[in-house]
């Protein structure tokens, strides 16, 4: 809601900007002049982007009408998560976590975190790296750097994403200008007519320049942005879940190993030591 907000205050202050001025929204309305640029960068956008990134770029558009990922009570729920496991696996070994592992979907203790169980990349990376940890490997050097590269994979993803959204928000002025020039041309077809159709016809080829603009820096690479934002909080989420697990190989207690996942997360979203503990001090391990 935030974003469709946001939309709306852009165009009312443009709008609203405007009739100051005594200028008449008639002369605004261009349908040709929409379908010059937004027609145009999409299929720029199509051209130049390979199929599977245009699938991703669709489905991060509904990031749009969520805000924040994560909130404070869904890392407060996923330490809690990960203080669960530890203590499982410290108190009954790693076989224990097997049945948890095989079928995560199914695990009463991942499900306690609902938040993290329907995350499915959350999901496979912790489950996979719990795997490997009871085949016995336990160098804490290549588990960082498994899980680092499997991280900075998701992450580049997101920076990709958001650079095909800005990229394509930063062709819209010069698209705007082609649709201009195009009204210009028209115009110059109707050089014989009158002062005040000319001027009309100046004004309508103007707005396609106008337009260019406000959709790129108003509109689409702020949402380019945004879609960044969203995909870092998911990797600050991996990352989180990542440094818990690397504390527990390091033979930290959960309690412990808990507390460096903590560290890990942006200070807006971090829950405090004092729920962290309280959380926690009410698992029981049957």
């Amino acid at each position: 809601m935030k974003s469709i907000f946001g939309i709306v205050f852009v165009f009312g202050c443009v709008v609203a900007g405007y009739l100051m001025h005594h200028g008449k929204l008639a002369v605004l309305w261009q349908p040709n002049e929409i379908v010059i640029i937004f027609g145009a960068a999409v299929g720029a956008f199509i051209l130049g982007t390979p199929g599977p990134f245009i699938k991703d770029v669709c489905k991060s558009i509904k990031k749009l009408l969520k805000g924040s990922p994560y909130k404070k009570k869904d890392y407060l729920e996923l330490l809690v998560m990960l203080y669960a496991t530890f203590k499982t696996m410290r108190s009954k070994g790693m076989l224990e976590m097997e049945s948890h592992v095989e079928n995560p979907h199914g695990s009463s203790l991942f499900n306690s975190a609902p938040k993290f169980a329907k995350n499915h990349h959350a999901v496979d990376f912790f489950c996979d790296y719990l795997r490997i940890m009871t085949m016995g490997i336990e160098d804490y050097y290549t588990m960082e750097d498994l899980m680092e590269r499997e991280i900075s994979v998701h992450r580049k993803h997101g920076q990709h994403i958001e650079h095909l959204i800005v990229n394509m928000a930063d062709g819209m002025p010069a698209l705007g200008i082609v649709a201009a020039v195009l009204g210009v041309i028209t115009t110059m077809g109707s050089i014989s007519e009158p002062p005040e159709i000319l001027g009309g016809l100046i004004g309508a080829a103007l707005v396609g320049t106008f337009l260019g603009v406000l959709l790129s820096y108003g509109i689409f690479a702020p949402i380019g942005r945004y879609v960044g934002e969203q995909y870092a909080a998911e990797v600050n989420y991996m990352d989180c879940v990542k440094n818990g697990l690397l504390a527990h190989l390091k033979g930290n207690a959960p309690a412990v190993s808990v507390e460096f996942a903590r560290t890990a997360l942006e200070e807006h979203v971090k829950p405090a030591f004092a729920d962290v503990e309280q959380a926690c001090s009410s698992v029981s391990i049957g």
